[in-house]
């Protein structure tokens, strides 16, 4: 029997460069042979090298500075020499005035005892300075042109304080309202109770008992003398403030009730819930008009408008549906986001909504629900809230008590802030449930895990010089 020769050991790196080559030589139509140089292509490259990187060509040669020697009457013959600019630490004026100050220097063929004036002697002498652009490394990012970033530049907005803390509530805080009269606003809290607070002093109005289960979402009509709440108790009330007691409830969930919106133009009440389902209501019959279903898991965020889409809801399986309330089906549903979509917040001038999970913060037009962008930076955390008002400033408030500010047109952050926890209280129980702005958009009202209500306000000290706009344009842009 023959003896079986031993197998070669060969390195995984001359495996992979043997499988390249076997690849190229399948796959490459001509081996071995170089694409022929194109001539048109390099001449355009060395002229923009030459006129964007070193600013054009300067001629040096000054026939009034010229003296009698023979080696300046030899060089004037030959012919002036030429100046690159070469970009460095000096002013670029001094070339202009003749210098050589920090110039790469191209003449003629001259003498080997001749001069140049700089002090070096050789033929075709070439001058570098040595304050700092010879050690510049010209790559072929200098062929590339600088276009110029199309992201639009954010406005500056001046940061936001806490300027309030309210106590009152024996149990997290967990949705609030703001009366379109602008002089109260209502939050409902785990402790079973909604309390009505005066916004401008803080002080407790009234308190509101009748659900069993903490109160998850709360809305207030602007057309009649209502207040909607609903809770983890599967109920949805209407209480009448006039009288301040409820005068009807909506039963047909199956599951806790987590959002509450009011149609802006007819009397209908929409309420998305555990059930996977977003009900809408007639107000005054008490009527389940529409049952919209097609999401599979909880319906935690919700918002109406008056014209198509008039209905658009946010879930835990991770789409926001956009609905037609006519005939109660699905418009269109957007996948973009990974995570649940706890959190959804409508522009109050443009057309335009933005969303929040613990993926991303991303922004989408109306009717149609185009992408537009994410936001640039990433909160990193279960974002609960969000609020957008009429100046373009949007915060997000999230589940480790953080409260990020952003430029609504460009998504620059521009404020990151961490709540503070009330004397007593865990730090754990840093935590943002919900949040709004009063009806002229300048208070914020923010309600959190350590039982308080804590009211902001821009800084009314701050200037575009003390709270410079630390902004750089994001270079690549993500599509999805």
């Amino acid at each position: 029997m023959e003896a079986i020769e031993p197998v070669e050991p060969q390195s995984l790196k001359k495996l992979s460069f043997k499988s390249l080559k076997r690849a190229l030589d399948l796959f490459s139509p001509v081996h071995q042979q170089l694409p022929p140089p194109d001539a048109e292509s390099k001449k355009i490259r060395v002229n923009y090298k030459v006129h964007v990187e070193y600013g054009g060509i300067k001629s040096t040669a000054q026939p009034s500075q010229q003296t009698n020697s023979a080696t300046q009457n030899h060089s004037q013959q030959a012919g002036s020499s030429n100046v690159l600019a070469l970009p460095g630490p000096g002013d670029s004026k001094d070339l202009q005035k003749g210098g050589a100050h920090n110039a790469l220097v191209v003449g003629p063929s001259m003498p080997s005892t001749a001069t140049n004036g700089l002090g070096f002697q050789g033929k075709n002498t070439v001058v570098v300075s040595t304050s700092g652009s010879s050690e510049r490394n010209f790559s072929t990012s200098a062929l590339m042109e600088r276009m110029p970033s199309k992201w639009p530049r954010p406005v500056w907005h001046a940061p936001w304080k806490n300027y309030r803390v309210i106590s009152g509530h024996l149990g997290w805080v967990r949705s609030v309202a703001v009366d379109p009269s602008n002089t109260w606003f209502a939050t409902g809290s785990a402790d079973r109770t909604i309390k009505i607070w005066d916004l401008a002093s803080g002080v407790l109005k009234l308190t509101l008992t009748g659900h069993i289960e903490q109160v998850r979402g709360l809305a207030i009509s602007h057309k009649h003398t209502y207040m909607f709440s609903a809770g983890d108790d599967k109920q949805v009330k209407c209480w009448d403030l006039e009288q301040n007691k409820v005068i009807r409830s909506y039963h047909g969930h199956l599951s806790g009730v987590y959002c509450l919106a009011i149609h802006p133009t007819i009397d209908i009440l929409l309420t998305g819930g555990r059930d996977s389902v977003c009900r809408v209501w007639d107000i005054r019959s008490k009527m389940q008009i529409h049952a919209l279903s097609g999401h599979e898991n909880t319906v935690c965020s919700v918002f109406t408008r008056p014209t198509d889409p008039q209905v658009v809801t946010g879930s835990h399986d991770s789409t926001i549906k956009m609905w037609d309330l006519r005939y109660g089906k699905t418009m269109s549903t957007l996948t973009n986001h990974k995570k649940s979509v706890r959190a959804m917040a409508q522009h109050p001038k443009e057309q335009a909504f933005a969303s929040a999970s613990a993926d991303n913060i991303k922004k989408f037009t109306l009717p149609k629900g185009e992408f537009c962008h994410n936001m640039l930076s990433q909160q990193k955390t279960i974002i609960n809230a969000m609020a957008v008002n009429e100046e373009g400033v949007m915060v997000t408030g999230g589940d480790n008590g953080s409260m990020w500010f952003w430029d609504w047109k460009s998504g620059h952050n521009f404020q990151q802030s961490q709540t503070i926890v009330q004397p007593g209280s865990l730090d754990s129980e840093a935590g943002i449930y919900a949040l709004t702005y009063d009806v002229t958009g300048t208070r914020l009202i923010s309600c959190e895990a350590d039982k308080t209500i804590k009211m902001w306000k821009e800084d009314d000290n701050a200037t575009p010089e003390t709270h410079p706009l630390n902004f750089r344009p994001p270079k690549d842009i993500r599509r999805f």
